[in-house]
């Protein structure tokens, strides 16, 4: 089996195709590999581990390159489990394998794994020098945990760059962007970004800007394809998205129990569609997973939320949208709203809180509907999609 991804750099990665969400939380309806590496040097190193589930196979691919000789370096750029969980089996099997980390790394080995041993801790622009490879040592703290750190070979120009350019997706087959059709990776990467990187915009940028000087040929990240045809487009995917920068379109993401809250939401997206919008991305919350409504309000700039009141509150599935959106401290976006209520309101002033907090951009003038549409309230969403079309067409 061809492992090579460039000289003696090896691809020993995994594929987990029986997980169904990702941090129990995202779902992966394409998978999702861990990525590690092997550089079969003078001195050899592996770079990062896989989920723990996966040692076996994991273990196998690494005799396979370098039978019964000794690794002398296992590198960690990110402690996250689906990365470390093979560390103390590792250990296991070479007992004297010295850990490469940064001073935040090896506490959270010691928490997570309780491993002990000898210790490599790199400190920004450490070398290591392995006989052909020089591996220099990058830190790109809350990329996105506090020890995560890239590793870029400047023997050959290879980025190893953890989590950052990731994205979700089993590598079925091969696993170089070159030898395999990419199509599917691009939504699932605005996906990944939008729900597990997107409240660290900041240091994104101050990664981007740290190693945009660097000669990458190829990129090899945690997760998803190894980048080398198309590192252009990957890095600017997460530049944009990292910068809240977004297309031209609009989210509606609304909550209904009887179908009075979704005419509204229909109401405001012909209206839409009238006045020139194309992208319109209808999301009803009780249907639609939060993971690909966060990925679209990445996507787009237009964002319009409407609920109806459930016991004086938001729509359950509403409020914890809204404090997803928070969370991730999503900026830049135009914002409108409506709701609706029986006997007493509350939806659309709760909103309005989300509004106040958010720090968007309020356009139009929220809706409130009691109990179903009438003539004034179909007027009054479409006067609401018309400023949001003018917004965005400003």
């Amino acid at each position: 089996m061809k492992t090579s991804i460039k000289g003696k750099i090896h691809y020993v990665g995994v594929n987990d195709r029986n997980k169904s969400l990702f941090e129990n939380m995202w779902p992966l309806p394409y998978g999702v590999s861990y990525n590690s590496y092997l550089i079969d040097d003078d001195i050899v190193a592996l770079v990062d581990t896989v989920d723990a589930c996966y040692f076996e196979p994991f273990l196998r691919k690494i005799k396979g390159i370098i039978g019964e000789r000794p690794i002398q370096y296992l590198i960690i750029n990110h402690m996250e489990p689906d990365h470390s969980g093979s560390i103390r089996l590792i250990k296991q099997h070479y007992p004297d394998i010295i850990i490469v980390g940064n001073k935040q790394t090896f506490g959270m080995i010691q928490g997570f794994y309780g491993v002990s041993g000898e210790q490599y801790v790199v400190k920004e622009g450490d070398l290591l020098n392995l006989g052909h490879h020089r591996l220099r040592f990058y830190l790109t703290p809350m990329v996105h945990w506090p020890e995560t750190m890239m590793t870029f070979d400047e023997t050959d120009g290879v980025l190893f760059s953890g989590d950052a350019f990731g994205c979700f997706g089993t590598l079925d087959g091969g696993f170089l962007d070159n030898r395999i059709n990419t199509d599917r990776y691009w939504e699932e990467m605005v996906r990944y970004y939008a729900n597990i990187v997107g409240k660290y915009g900041s240091p994104v940028q101050k990664a981007l800007q740290k190693l945009g000087s660097l000669p990458i040929t190829t990129i090899c990240s945690t997760h998803g394809p190894v980048w080398t045809e198309q590192i252009a487009r990957v890095v600017n995917v997460y530049d944009r998205l990292s910068r809240y920068e977004a297309e031209e379109g609009v989210v509606i993401a609304y909550g209904t129990m009887y179908g009075n809250t979704e005419q509204m939401a229909e109401a405001i997206a012909q209206e839409l569609s009238a006045q020139g919008v194309r992208n319109i991305v209808l999301h009803n919350v009780s249907r639609s997973h939060p993971s690909y409504i966060l990925a679209d309000i990445f996507k787009y700039r237009g964002l319009i939320i409407g609920s109806p009141t459930y016991s004086n509150q938001l729509y359950p599935e509403i409020e914890a949208l809204l404090s997803k959106i928070l969370l991730r401290e999503v900026k830049g976006r135009l914002f409108g709203y409506f709701g609706s209520f029986c006997w007493a309101g509350a939806a659309v002033k709760r909103i309005a809180e989300f509004a106040e907090k958010s720090k968007f951009q309020q356009i139009g003038t929220p809706v409130e509907m009691k109990q179903a549409m009438t003539t004034p309230i179909y007027e009054q969403c479409e006067a609401l999609a018309r400023d949001m079309a003018a917004a965005l067409q400003a």
